[in-house]
């Protein structure tokens, strides 16, 4: 969440920040200046009356130590009066406090100055593209059609087993699933990421952390006689480890990664746009996360956006990055640059990875700072990125790949499939 002095500081650069992401309600701003000024001031009278109450406490014993006792007694009565002023403030202060806080939670991100205005995907700016785009002809398939024709995936069963939006993996279709996974995984490895097996299950304090909770609330899995909720990104669990941390700035920066099944609830609506793969309840995916120095941070954002088109160019699928307008921009995000790679059977793109920079706003929710070369304490920033989600690229290799003979595997992943060809 927003910092409370960035608030009360830069309330214009604030406000101009949530117009260009198109926020609603921006009286909030104000409410939530109305709800700190009382705190502290709520604050300032319970410091007083309690140092108020410690002297006279203070006298009473000594009082009682020069034998005064009728002087004591008579002030022990005012005592009583400032227990009960004490529990009145601070009644008062946490129920301040708790209104700011849940006003704090409702408030996205401040968009970083690179983000263009807009106010939907359509708006959305294209940085860079890469790879050709195969001329197939007339008969070319959609993924969908091709997993049927080979075997791959069985969108039925999944139905029969759980319900739309979780297919099953079949044979080579299995197999190239995981040979993605193991790549992607190595490929994040070698790039200097710590590999992390992470729970797919998290706590309502971890939801909170990144920003999925309150915000994305009704897209998760809620496992209610527990009060957890299955993960809709690693990016979760992986960032949450460092929830309540106080680092050295030499352990910065802190580069992870993790592949984890995803589970969100968004997949609801029918059409060919979210037909096979194109849109699930579960799928799969690898994300790297980085903890860095906020001077740091956007060149690091630079370093993951180019390793992930190093490992789109050896796969060799058409894509291009899309820097996303304010409107589209997610909740916790102050920049977002969006992957899409090009499915040729559907003539259209789909979106396979995200990379951003959240800058100090997971971290402040999390408590995650660092202590600086001045011994002070600050706020870290976080990035995250998918490295990639593995539906759509999958339905890129299938569609893209794809030849009267079978479906070629992509050369750099051979080693890992055991195979060349689906056919």
């Amino acid at each position: 969440m927003l910092q409370l002095n960035t608030i009360r500081e830069e309330k214009d650069r604030v406000l101009s920040g949530l117009k260009k992401r198109n926020f609603k309600e921006l009286h909030l701003i104000d409410n939530i200046i109305a709800l700190d000024e009382k705190r502290r001031a709520t604050q300032l009278s319970l410091d007083e009356t309690l140092a108020k109450s410690n002297n006279l406490s203070k006298e009473i014993g000594n009082l009682f130590k020069a034998g005064e006792t009728d002087k004591a007694n008579a002030l022990k009565e005012q005592t009583a009066t400032l227990k009960e002023d004490i529990k009145t403030l601070t009644d008062t202060l946490n129920t301040t406090v708790e209104e700011l806080n849940d006003l704090l939670y409702r408030v996205p991100n401040i968009p970083n100055e690179l983000v263009p205005e807009g106010t939907s995907e359509a708006d959305n700016v294209v940085v860079f593209e890469a790879g050709e785009i195969p001329n197939l002809g007339k008969e070319a398939l959609p993924h969908w059609e091709l997993a049927k024709k080979y075997d791959l995936i069985d969108f039925e069963l999944g139905v029969k087993l759980t319900g739309a939006g979780f297919p099953v993996y079949k044979g080579k279709g299995a197999k190239l699933q995981r040979a993605l996974i193991t790549y992607f995984l190595d490929k994040n490895t070698e790039a200097g990421y710590n590999e992390f097996q992470v729970p797919h299950v998290v706590n309502e304090a971890s939801g909170y952390g990144t920003g999925q909770l309150p915000d994305k609330e009704g897209q998760m899995y809620h496992i209610g006689v527990d009060n957890l909720y299955l993960i809709p990104t690693a990016e979760v669990p992986v960032t949450n480890i460092f929830r309540d941390t106080l680092l050295n700035e030499s352990d910065l920066p802190i580069c992870c990664t993790a592949y984890t099944p995803c589970f969100r609830r968004e997949a609801g609506s029918y059409g060919a746009h979210v037909r096979g793969l194109n849109r699930l309840h579960q799928f799969d995916k690898v994300e790297i996360v980085r903890i860095e120095h906020p001077d740091n941070s956007y060149k690091a954002l630079e370093g993951m956006i180019e390793h992930v088109k190093g490992i789109l160019n050896e796969l060799k699928l058409p894509y291009h990055i899309l820097r996303l307008c304010g409107g589209d921009l997610g909740f916790t995000s102050a920049i977002t640059y969006d992957f899409e790679v090009y499915s040729t059977a559907q003539e259209k793109w789909l979106e396979i990875s995200s990379v951003s920079n959240f800058e100090t706003f997971q971290a402040n929710r999390l408590k995650l700072r660092f202590k600086d070369s001045d011994g002070k304490n600050r706020l870290a920033h976080t990035l995250n990125g998918s490295s990639l989600a593995l539906p759509r690229v999958l339905a890129g290799i299938l569609e893209n790949y794809q030849t009267p003979e079978g479906i070629v595997v992509p050369e750099v992943l051979r080693k890992y499939t055991g195979f060349d060809i689906i056919n």
